[in-house]
């Protein structure tokens, strides 16, 4: 037995690239061809083989150098017989390409991996809607190295549905054991099956880290506690609800007269009606009209839970960021009751006296913009709820009334809704139903 070095071969157009992952430890035996480290470019991930079968004497790399043609990967005690292999530079790396690279010289074995156990092997991993595609939506693969794709296709696992723990958010060979085995025991369960939002399995690019110094001053500015609890559930529901908006415009010309009218005669009370108390009584309306958006799927995503109470939650900006509070059995109180009920409670968020039950249990929310400015946008919805809606800045309009054009007063309506619970023909119909209420409050009485 004698001992070689193995060092990194040609490997084309790269002059140098990072090691990511090693294959092998002290005491391996390997064979000739088998996979020692993947390395990584900006265009390609690559699994440098051996030239010689053997048992690895040392290690001289580790995760994180950078390696060139030549570099020294490790000390082998090769085999004997295996003296007459070529030379390394003859085994050119496997090479698992991420966006358009050069193509390698010549295609070279498939790596030799384990076999899986039998309990492995017997396995059924549950089919996703999406079970032929390769990659995330962006037209980019999975992070794995090509061994570790070859055992994924021998068990049936699609690396969609894994989430990698090494270096870059890279899938390696654990992580696909790992998945089986949760399949196995019913702690993991397959994304797809589950419309109510179980593990989603994407496999994201890691968020870039950037040093912004170096392109000018910066500040560092920690975000507000409120926006760290809110970050994580608006980036959930963001991504795990399928969201549709639906856009509307409702007259509430004859509604805005009135209501100041109504201010004038409760001046002395201390109540003053706003525009959101109105959209808050409208709201109950339509989700009476249309029960599906007072609703919630429940946890496996198979039925939905109708709700019989209207506790409607209304989006309030504080100096720290917004809060949502509840207006809660919003059916049974009056505009002016409902008015007074906000307005307490606009005051405990700026102040930072909400109780955590003054912002729970709501079925339905609104975010009104309206006081700021901005004609639509695209509000997210707040899981459990299936729907929210947006309410922007009114502003006068020439509409054509059959003779001619009359100023009106109109209001932007944006309506977001779970395209899993609600189709389009329903959304459209709640968001002229709530505007037909508004230009009407007489409606609600019907």
């Amino acid at each position: 037995m004698s001992q070689v070095e193995i060092k990194v071969p040609d490997i084309g157009d790269f002059k140098e690239v990072e090691v990511i992952e090693l294959l092998v430890k002290p005491g391996d035996t390997v064979k000739a061809e088998q996979s020692l480290i993947t390395v990584e470019s900006d265009k390609a991930s690559m699994e440098i083989p051996s030239s010689h079968a053997g048992v690895v004497r040392e290690l001289k790399i580790k995760i994180g150098d950078k390696v060139a043609e030549g570099s020294l990967i490790l000390m082998l005690d090769a085999d004997s017989a295996d003296t007459a292999v070529a030379a390394v530079t003859a085994a050119p790396p496997s090479q698992t390409v991420s966006v358009p690279a050069p193509a390698p010289a010549a295609a070279p074995a498939p790596a030799p991996q384990p076999a899986p156990t039998p309990a492995l092997q017997a396995v059924s991993i549950p089919p996703t809607a999406n079970s032929a595609a390769t990659d995330n939506g962006n037209g980019q693969k999975p992070h794995a190295s090509p061994s570790v794709r070859k055992f994924a296709r021998e068990l049936g696992v699609e690396l969609l549905r894994v989430t990698g723990s090494g270096p870059k958010g890279r899938i390696l060979l654990d992580d696909v054991q790992g998945f089986v085995k949760g399949v196995m025991t019913g702690s993991s369960a397959a994304p797809a099956a589950s419309s109510g939002g179980g593990g989603m399995g994407m496999s994201l690019l890691p968020w870039p880290s950037l040093d912004f110094s170096k392109f000018g001053d910066t500040e560092l500015q920690p975000l507000s506690r409120i926006k760290k609890i809110s970050g994580p559930n608006l980036h959930r529901n963001w991504v795990m609800i399928p969201h549709v908006t639906q856009f509307d415009e409702a007259d509430i010309t004859e509604l805005e007269e009135f209501r100041k009218s109504a201010n004038e005669s409760l001046a002395k009370s201390g109540v003053k009606l706003t525009m959101l108390a109105f959209v808050i009584k409208a709201s109950v309306s339509a989700l009476k009209k249309f029960p599906a958006f007072n609703a919630s799927l429940d946890a496996n995503g198979e039925n939905l839970i109708l709700k019989h109470y209207y506790h409607i939650g209304f989006a309030a900006d504080t100096p720290n960021g917004l809060v949502v509070p509840v207006v809660k059995n919003a059916d049974k109180k009056g505009i002016a009751e409902i008015a007074k009920e906000m307005a307490e409670l606009s005051a405990q968020a700026r102040e930072g006296k909400l109780k955590p039950a003054d912002m729970q249990g709501a079925s339905f929310t609104i975010s009104s913009l309206g006081g700021i400015g901005g004609t639509k946008f695209t509000p997210i919805i707040n899981a459990p709820e299936v729907a929210i809606l947006g309410l922007s800045k009114s502003a006068i309009q020439p509409v054509w009334d059959g003779k001619q054009f009359a100023p009106r007063l109109i209001m932007p309506l944006s309506l977001s809704y779970d395209h899993r619970v609600v189709d389009g023909a329903m959304g459209a119909r709640f968001i002229v139903h709530l505007g037909d209420v508004l230009a009407d409050m007489r409606k609600t009485l019907l």
